[in-house]
């Protein structure tokens, strides 16, 4: 390594410590935290963001910048060094351009607003959050005026967590997904619901269960955790400390069970990026100052929707899996088969939790999600105006009467925690998740049958070789056109989506 890299290096690692630690303390906050500590927890936060800001926009950095830069004149951009030069340049413009109050100002908000959010959620209570929610647009909408964009706040905001892509691009996308799931939606719903996994799962079990399926992915209870919070997430601090949490509801077995194998197919990104990676710029978003090394939120989504739902969902994984699960509810499930229990967590019919919903509707909550996100960032949406805009998308998308706003726009911590322009990643993610798999099996001409015979290391290396290893060090179409051949596209994911709805598992 030279001299200039080096000095980088150590820079960027110092950086990434301090996220790292950042990330510790938003982890406690939603998992153990009393909520009287939300205020103070702020102030952390913001001071530990603010220090990782002044030393990406130190001297000591630009020099080491700089000097990389000018010895890596001429090399491709793909060459690590060059890369490493250029993201670091990136995030060094683009704090300049916000002021650190706004920074400070929006770290100090999250604690606060998803405590008034819990407590806003538990009470069905939208005027409880309003006025973090009102702060919380403004904050954004200051954000995208300061970055800029191409003619739509909402542009600026989604390019932070999916790189490449704006408000035009994902409505395209969107409306290609749409057109192509409707009509699948229309041929599927209506079949009889199986109410098997509306038993009673006590929450001890059903934790066991969790970990127990977790670690069968291949996740490293070495290097990880599962706790519980009221919104499912997974957050890192290295390759070597990955944690995740899920959450029970004793009366629906498919929130705790699929939330885990989600969340553990987060974990198994962050836990199978390269070592060498530990601390460096392809470990750290600088932009967003958060230590994580998933390029893009749509590829670390793409991880996590594969194995919950193309693994997770499918009548193989039942097949090999069915007495491990009854071992963990003993009696509960003695009589039904694999076949059924497949049939049951695959039923299509439209609800109002995005995180239970099936594959068919789950997109279309996405889309409501971002259509008043982009309005609220426009200004032709008023925060006070969300819960009647929720309501009467999920009227016109799903068929449904909101009873409340628990189970309607407060269902999702992501407003109190700022992360406007992020639920666009979990679509990408699906049709990512998709693009991925049929390469892999068109590749890999034995990986069904080892799926099915419950060989999981054999998948999670051919993931890990497409898109672990590479941490933030290449782009999420750059790993795509590697592995499938081409950018992201819709296709793959409305074959996949036509194929499974269209037979007997659906």
């Amino acid at each position: 390594m030279s001299r200039a890299a080096q000095a980088l290096a150590e820079e960027i690692g110092a950086v990434n410590d301090i996220l790292c630690a950042v990330a510790l303390l938003q982890w406690d906050n939603r998992t153990m935290m009393p909520a009287g500590g939300a205020q103070t927890r702020g102030n952390q936060i913001a001071t530990l963001k603010g220090i990782a800001r002044e030393r990406i926009l130190s001297d000591a950095t630009r020099r080491a910048t700089d000097d990389l830069l000018a010895e890596t004149e001429g090399r491709a951009d793909t060459d690590l060094d060059r890369r490493a030069a250029l993201t670091v340049q990136a995030a060094i413009d683009h704090h300049r351009r916000l002021d650190a109050a706004l920074l400070r100002r929006q770290a100090e908000l999250g604690p606060v607003a998803g405590a008034a959010w819990a407590t806003a959620r538990e009470t069905s209570d939208f005027a409880v959050f309003l006025p973090f929610l009102d702060e919380s647009v403004a904050l954004a909408r200051e954000s995208a005026a300061a970055i800029g964009h191409d003619g739509h706040p909402y542009s600026a905001m989604v390019a932070l967590y999916e790189p490449g892509e704006t408000a035009a691009s994902i409505r395209r996308f969107f409306a290609t997904l749409r057109a192509g799931i409707l009509p699948i939606l229309d041929e599927a719903r209506g079949r009889e619901r199986d109410d098997v996994v509306h038993r009673r799962f006590p929450a001890e079990a059903q934790r066991a269960l969790c970990r127990d399926l977790a670690e069968l992915t291949g996740y490293d209870f070495g290097r990880g955790r599962l706790d519980t919070a009221v919104h499912p997430f997974e957050i890192s601090f290295t390759r070597n400390d990955v944690r995740i949490t899920t959450r029970y509801r004793e009366e629906f077995l498919p929130g705790a069970l699929f939330g885990a194998l989600h969340e553990a197919g987060h974990g198994l990104y962050e836990q199978n990026i390269a070592d060498a990676f530990t601390r460096t710029v392809f470990a750290t978003d600088l932009i967003l100052l958060y230590a994580v090394g998933g390029t893009s939120f749509g590829a670390h989504e793409s991880q996590s929707r594969l194995w919950e739902n193309h693994v997770g969902r499918s009548l193989a994984f039942w097949q090999k899996n069915m007495g491990r699960l009854r071992a963990h509810v003993p009696g509960r499930l003695d009589d039904v088969s694999p076949e059924r229990f497949t049939c049951a967590v695959n039923h299509v019919e439209p609800g109002f939790i995005r995180v239970e919903a099936d594959e068919l509707t789950y997109d279309l909550h996405i889309m409501l999600r971002t259509e008043i996100e982009a309005a609220l960032l426009d200004g032709s949406l008023a925060p006070r105006d969300v819960p009647s805009a929720w309501n009467e998308a999920v009227r016109r998308d799903l068929g449904l009467e909101v009873p409340d706003d628990r189970w309607g726009c407060l269902q999702d911590v992501h407003w109190s925690s700022g992360y406007f322009g992020s639920f666009p990643t979990y679509t990408v993610g699906n049709a990512m998740a998709a693009q991925l798999m049929e390469a892999l099996k068109a590749r890999d001409a034995g990986l069904d049958a080892s799926l099915a015979e419950g060989d999981y290391d054999r998948l999670r290396a051919h993931l890990t070789d497409a898109v672990c290893r590479h941490g933030r060090s290449r782009t999420r179409d750059e790993l795509l056109r590697d592995a499938t051949g081409e950018a992201l596209s819709a296709e793959p994911y409305l074959r996949y989506l036509r194929a499974k709805f269209s037979g007997a598992t659906a």
